[in-house]
């Protein structure tokens, strides 16, 4: 419903903050990752989530859209739940949570409060492949001036195929038209070899 709040920082605590945007002040939960993220000042960006249950609507904010995709997997994860995605975050850096997770080490991920062996086990047997598809920078931002190649890759990550398969099937369909091909053209000819 949401995807970004841009306004200004009214309140800032380590649990959440309070964006005033167009008027409203937006009571937004955060992890202490993007506490540390957001900087003093009157303006503040922040990517949301919103979280709908019978009795409550609840933000959750994001300093990067990276850590927001990251958010979402960990919940998608039985008995994972917002607040309990949202101390993970708090616990460890989403990159050392991801490179955890690919890496199957259930001792880092177990160390997080809330989280026991079994959990931990899960947590890597759910994520650990879909994780790894994504690749290791899936967590930074895509530059704002991307390259036909750059959005043809992201395209194809989100469609499900494998960074480093789309990419070298990307650097076939560039050479063998010299490198002339729109964003959506570029995906085409791409999907027909992948």
């Amino acid at each position: 419903m949401y995807d970004y709040i841009d306004g200004k920082l009214a309140f800032k605590s380590p649990a959440h903050v309070v964006i005033d945007a167009g008027g409203v002040g937006y009571y937004i939960n955060i992890s202490l990752n993007t506490y540390s993220q957001i900087a003093e000042g009157e303006h503040c960006k922040l990517f949301v989530w919103l979280h709908v249950k019978e009795d409550a609507h609840t933000l959750y904010g994001f300093a990067t859209e990276g850590e927001r995709r990251l958010f979402q997997h960990l919940i998608s994860i039985s008995g994972i739940g917002p607040n309990t995605g949202r101390m993970m975050l708090s616990s460890i850096t989403p990159a050392e949570i991801q490179a955890a997770i690919v890496q199957g080490n259930v001792a880092l991920i177990q160390r997080i409060k809330g989280i026991g062996p079994k959990s931990a086990q899960r947590i890597i047997l759910e994520l650990q492949d879909k994780l790894r598809k994504e690749g290791p920078d899936t967590l930074t931002v895509m530059p704002a001036s991307a390259t036909v190649k750059d959005e043809a890759l992201a395209a194809l990550v989100m469609l499900g195929f494998v960074r480093n398969n789309a990419e070298k099937v990307l650097d076939q369909e560039i050479a063998k038209y010299s490198g002339v091909l729109t964003v959506e053209q570029l995906i085409k000819f791409a999907l027909k070899s992948l």
